[in-house]
């Protein structure tokens, strides 16, 4: 039965895996046996690999602005070349910004839309694309969607548009790619204590007692709760599994 979750030998691109969840699920996916390049906007994308290779694990970085279309195909085109082919990607990189709708800047708009919607469904497009060379076309795509897949949430307008955008190209990419060999699911985190909720982790802010105080978990999640779900979706143990779209929210969305 374990085996059906050994990701040994499997080829791996993470985006947005240099912090948070990405970091976290990017670890999980070596810790499972792949190869991982992850992306990230800095140089300390190269540090973040290091710091695994120290662990034992199997990872190289690159520095990629997702932001910008021929960046995002460049990276994604190096990444192949680096692992010499590829089997999973996991886009998790996410960008957000906070202002009350009515104010809500077009150029924050559009930033949010093209790191959060555009560049997952172009990475999604480039890795269909590679794994229907194989001979037998497989791999795995996992996207990251959100609560706000769900929800409308408050002053992000353009994070929900964008995640509630993941969820569907999931499901949409999924009624194409299922046939053919290719899994594509999404993960909607719950409300996770990282850098992007340090507004609402706040203990002053008075949406983080009303945030846990929905949670039947009673805490908020953490990079290591991403671990097993996204080893599930990159391994054979999800083969049948396809365009769904999975909280992992301590039981958020059922309360």
């Amino acid at each position: 039965m374990t085996n059906l979750f050994d990701l040994t030998g499997k080829k791996a691109i993470v985006t947005g895996g240099t912090r948070g969840l990405g970091k976290s699920m990017a670890e999980g996916l070596m810790e499972a046996g792949a190869t991982v390049v992850i992306f990230g906007t800095s140089d300390k994308v190269h540090d973040v690999a290091k710091s695994f290779c120290d662990k034992g694990l199997d990872c190289k970085g690159l520095k990629v602005d997702l932001a910008k279309a021929d960046q995002r195909k460049a990276a994604f085109e190096k990444a192949v070349e680096m692992l010499g082919g590829l089997d999973i990607i996991i886009n998790a990189a996410g960008i957000q910004r906070r202002y009350e709708s009515p104010n809500f800047p077009m150029e924050d708009w559009n930033d949010v839309i093209e790191v959060n919607l555009t560049a997952p469904f172009d990475l999604s497009q480039m890795a269909a694309r590679e794994f229907l060379k194989k001979d037998v076309p497989y791999g795995k795509i996992i996207n990251i969607a959100s609560m706000l897949s769900f929800f409308g949430g408050q002053t992000v307008p353009a994070y929900a548009a964008s995640k509630g955008g993941v969820a569907q190209f999931t499901k949409a990419m999924c009624n194409e790619l299922a046939s053919k060999g290719i899994n594509i699911n999404a993960i909607a985190p719950g409300y996770m204590d990282t850098d992007m909720n340090t507004a609402l982790t706040d203990p002053e802010n008075p949406r983080f007692k009303t945030i846990t105080d929905r949670i039947p978990a009673g805490r908020w999640g953490t990079g290591a709760d991403m671990k097993g779900t996204a080893i599930f979706l990159a391994s054979a143990a999800s083969d049948y599994l396809n365009g769904a779209v999975i909280p992992v929210d301590g039981g958020y969305l059922v309360k």
